[in-house]
């Protein structure tokens, strides 16, 4: 026994090449067992053939949020390009069509394709000093209006934005080709936009994209409820009041009637002496009617005191006045009477200047009438300087004769400025770009503004170049 164990220990000695071979045999099957379990699965290689399947989102907001094309990107920044930018005077004149009190204040406007935005102070160098949470004024031109407007404000080159919302904005700037300049790209920027009822359609759409099928079911399904039973007791007195409210309203309105018809007319408080004739906004006749004359009594007293203590000023009638001064003025001529321009709440000339303007500014129709406004730009365009000054002399002698001698007497002091030229820096050139727009202008203004501009100037400058020989006599 011990015999046949120690040959069993014997065999049972381990080789030291068996063991080395059985070794290489279990590190090949453990190769080849590893194989198997990539032959398994799938390779991380593909071949040529092989398509790659796109992974299938599951998630409700991959299908909504995200669901952007590569237009709508392109399209979204495009909106955020700059157009224009640069510092305009700005009032805001009504939130949501509630009427504002108007405010003017500078701001730095910046147009984009889509939108506008006003900044406190220039865009660029303001980025580093703004608060964290301050966000721009900022007006969507998708189906606004923009107009010219001399009705909303008493200076000179404003222009209106109304916005879909009922937002209103007034924008001006005294520098005339500036104005032109951003008028023109505002309404270059909203003529490309879609009009009213489409905003309204890819608002409506946006807002489907971003909301999801379930919360929009659920939306209408909300709105389609009938009322729980706690709540028609509070619904039937609700309806109640609205009706007895309804009654109370068409009461009221019925009253309204009849005290306004039992009203006496305006032409009768007029008589009474209750209300008086205005003087600024009236027709240039009615108010020489009404005071015995062919020129109005304001306009002689301006020129008289503008003539005494106002030739040699730096820049009379180019520099603006006061406007909240100016506007108590205008209160004091339409109230009283008698009027001292000497008063020493007077005593800025440019006051002064600035309301004579603003009553030639108001007049409904301006002192070269609607009718005639043609026919002088037919006559400037004349390139005969004999012919284009004989033509226009012609078409003042047949205005009518309170426009013929307010025009007269404003135009013999204009070239009384200009004579102090050297003084006062107000050549016939600088009286021709204040007056113009303020003497002459079309009933309805058009496209080209720009043009009509430029020959409103000239012909103003014209005829106080030539004075003598338009309002001289024939023999001269």
């Amino acid at each position: 026994m011990e015999g046949s164990t120690a040959s069993d220990m014997a065999s049972e000695k381990p080789n030291p090449s068996h063991h080395s071979t059985g070794a290489v045999q279990m590190r090949v099957k453990n190769a080849n067992s590893h194989h198997d379990r990539l032959s398994q699965s799938k390779s991380m290689i593909l071949s040529e053939n092989v398509k790659v399947p796109e992974p299938v989102s599951r998630h409700r907001r991959n299908h909504s949020q995200h669901n952007l094309t590569l237009a709508d990107i392109v399209s979204t920044q495009d909106h955020t390009v700059v157009e224009k930018e640069g510092y305009l005077l700005k009032a805001r004149i009504a939130d949501g069509g509630k009427k504002l009190r108007k405010n003017w204040s500078t701001s730095w406007v910046v147009l984009t394709a889509r939108k506008m935005e006003f900044y406190k102070e220039s865009k660029q160098p303001a980025l580093a000093n703004l608060k964290p949470g301050y966000k721009p004024e900022c007006v969507d031109l998708c189906g606004a209006r923009i107009e010219w407007t001399s009705e909303k404000s008493s200076r000179k080159n404003v222009f209106q934005i109304t916005t879909v919302s009922g937002n209103e904005f007034l924008l001006q700037s005294d520098i005339d080709f500036l104005i032109l300049d951003w008028f023109h790209a505002i309404k270059n920027a909203i003529d490309r936009l879609p009009k009213e009822q489409s905003c309204t359609s890819r608002n409506l759409e946006f807002k489907l994209r971003r909301s999801s099928s379930i919360e929009l079911l659920n939306s209408l399904d909300t709105e389609s409820k009938e009322p729980k039973p706690e709540h028609r007791k509070s619904l039937i007195f609700r309806l109640n009041y609205s009706a007895s409210d309804t009654n109370d309203r068409n009461r009221v309105k019925s009253r309204l009637k009849k005290f306004i018809s039992r009203r006496p007319s305006l032409k009768t408080l007029q008589e009474k002496g209750l209300i008086k004739d205005q003087i600024f906004g009236s027709h240039l006749h009615l108010v020489c009617e009404h005071e015995k004359s062919t020129v109005p009594q304001f306009v002689r007293l301006c020129i008289k005191t503008v003539e005494r203590r106002g030739l040699d000023v730096d820049g009379i009638y180019r520099v603006s006045g006061n406007l909240a001064t100016i506007q108590k003025l205008r209160f004091v001529v339409n109230q009283e009477e008698k009027l001292n321009l000497d008063d020493s709440q007077w005593e800025d000339i440019h006051v002064v200047t600035g309301a004579l303007k603003m009553f030639f500014r108001e007049l409904p129709e301006p002192l070269f009438p609607y009718c005639f406004f043609e026919q002088f730009v037919e006559a400037i365009k004349i390139q005969d300087n004999a012919t284009r000054i004989k033509s226009i002399r012609t078409l003042v002698k047949k205005l009518p004769r309170p426009n013929y001698e307010t025009m007269k007497i404003l135009f013999e002091h204009l070239k009384k400025i200009a004579a102090k030229e050297s003084v006062n820096l107000m050549s016939t050139q600088s009286l021709g770009i204040v007056f113009g727009p303020t003497l002459l202008r079309p009933e309805k203004e058009t496209g080209n503004m720009a043009v009509h501009m430029l020959y409103q100037n000239q012909i103003v400058e014209l005829m106080l170049s030539e004075y003598s020989k338009i309002f001289g006599s024939e023999e001269d």
